[in-house]
């Protein structure tokens, strides 16, 4: 075995090493440290993915577990671009968007995340699951981004089975420069049961002097709403 061959498989013995402690939830929070400090000098794809495992759990108490994970954060983002394809890889299979959208928006440009996040949300459906969680807070991201094919991604998910699912990608929608149209917002009130998202499209009717098309809904609207004659929304005062 030449010198770097020894050299490698030295290195990736050491990943392997650290990579236990990292995701043993009872190892001891010093040598998980140690191990965290140890993978984030490593730049390779390896390092990172044994890194990101430190996301699968939680330990007590919650302030130390929050301190590992910005470290591990701060570890993969000075790694760099061999960080990239791992962090993306585990966006999709982790139960949670938060950790890699945070880590992966300080190693890509804005327009890359929201194209990712975009081709996450295509492979999901509006029907009932049972958690329902990743695709409600990849709806909540897109809420806080602006780009020309947001609006049409979201736009089916605001019948989705899962209120608060129909509340954000609304919140998507609404937060997009595309025009809005009176027809596709009165049917969607007056199939909405909700009084959160009904709330929701009327203030943006409301903002967009957007009047009413066809019957009222029925049932009552949320506390401080009415129409006026001309189908105009009002909304509570503040």
């Amino acid at each position: 075995m030449g010198f770097f061959g020894f050299f490698r498989g030295s290195e990736e013995r050491n990943i392997k090493k650290h990579a236990a402690r990292v995701a043993n939830k009872r190892s001891q929070n010093p040598e998980r440290w140690e191990s965290i400090k140890a993978l984030s000098a490593i730049p390779r794809p390896e390092a990172v993915e044994a890194l990101l495992q430190r996301f699968s759990f939680r330990i007590d108490p919650s302030i130390s577990d929050q301190e590992e994970k910005e470290a591990v954060l701060e570890g993969i983002v000075k790694i760099g671009e061999p960080a990239i394809e791992p962090v993306t890889c585990y966006l999709k299979t982790s139960e949670s968007i938060a950790w890699p959208i945070r880590i992966l928006s300080r190693l890509v440009d804005e327009q890359k995340v929201t194209a990712e996040l975009l081709a996450l949300l295509e492979e999901m459906d509006t029907e009932y699951e049972r958690d329902p969680e990743k695709k409600r807070e990849i709806l909540a991201e897109l809420a806080n981004r602006k780009a020309p094919e947001i609006a049409g991604a979201v736009k089916r998910f605001t019948e989705d089975v899962n209120e608060a699912c129909r509340f954000h990608a609304f919140d998507a929608l609404f937060a997009q420069d595309e025009p809005l149209d009176a027809e596709y917002l009165s049917d969607a009130l007056r199939r909405e049961e909700s009084m959160r998202v009904r709330a929701r499209i009327l203030d943006a009717m409301a903002a967009n002097d957007i009047a009413l098309v066809g019957s009222v809904p029925e049932g009552s609207l949320p506390v401080g709403y009415f129409f006026f004659k001309d189908g105009k929304v009002s909304k509570p005062k503040l």
